[in-house]
């Protein structure tokens, strides 16, 4: 009887040994080790550049897919970008690249002119005698309802300087999800995805960060091109057909 018992004892003991092995293995794994998706970089395109202490950022600075082709020199490319200010002060921030003429503000829905600057004198100089006489003759009353009408929607603007405000603790988003986006006007060279165009953002007060915005690239891989059998089979067909005629 005492043999049996002790050996019991023993099993037992044996038993909730082992348990508590397992579990502070199981518990090891969790706690002492790190998993392989925490290390791994989100696969989403844009770059994130922000000021030395961190209060100033710029978030998702991409350049929009050009296709297949790429960008031409002198073409435009839309620049998409969210930019923070974390400061208790409003920060007034001018856009400028070393690889555009210019950088300008403009809707999501309307692309920049490439010269802002000559398509504005070039309608109001013809338009200055012109549109004062229809004016004169069709409202007698002196309304300028016609000549206002037929100015530009404020909604989507044709293109104008990429400077603006951005509130205490607040941010603006200039992407096609809000209502503005960057637009780099007259590209210097031509672009291809994967390469890079550097934008500087000047916060004032000497906080200027400058990074580069990758030229996006497609999701998924371009068609490809159609094949060229069948055209070659239509040549020998048609004359094959000469031939025999």
């Amino acid at each position: 009887m005492t043999r049996s018992i002790r050996g019991s004892r023993r099993a037992a003991l044996l038993l909730s040994g082992a348990a508590a092995a397992t579990s502070l293995l199981l518990s090891g794994c969790g706690a002492g080790q790190v998993s392989e998706t925490a290390n791994k970089v989100p696969s989403v395109q844009g770059v994130n550049i922000e000021t030395e202490n961190g209060q100033l950022a710029v978030r998702g600075l991409l350049v929009d897919f050009p296709g297949v082709d790429g960008y031409k020199a002198g073409e435009n490319a839309r620049l998409n970008a969210v930019i923070y200010n974390d400061s208790k002060q409003p920060v007034t921030v001018t856009v400028t690249s070393q690889d555009a003429r210019e950088v300008v503000l403009t809707g999501t829905g309307a692309s920049a002119s490439p010269t802002p600057s000559e398509s504005v004198s070039e309608s109001a100089s013809p338009s200055g005698s012109a549109s004062a006489s229809p004016s004169d003759s069709t409202s007698p009353s002196g309304s300028a309802s016609p000549s206002e009408s037929a100015s530009p929607s404020p909604s989507a603007p044709a293109g104008e300087p990429a400077r603006f405000e951005i509130a205490p603790l607040s941010y603006i988003q200039l992407n096609y999800q809000g209502d503005r986006m960057l637009e780099l006007v007259g590209l210097n060279e031509s672009l291809r995805s994967g390469q890079n165009v550097f934008v500087t953002f000047d916060f004032g007060n000497g906080n200027t960060i400058t990074g580069p915005a990758p030229i996006a690239v497609p999701f998924t891989p371009p068609a490809p091109p159609s094949p060229i059998v069948s055209r070659e089979g239509e040549e020998g067909g048609a004359s094959g057909g000469g031939h025999g005629g």
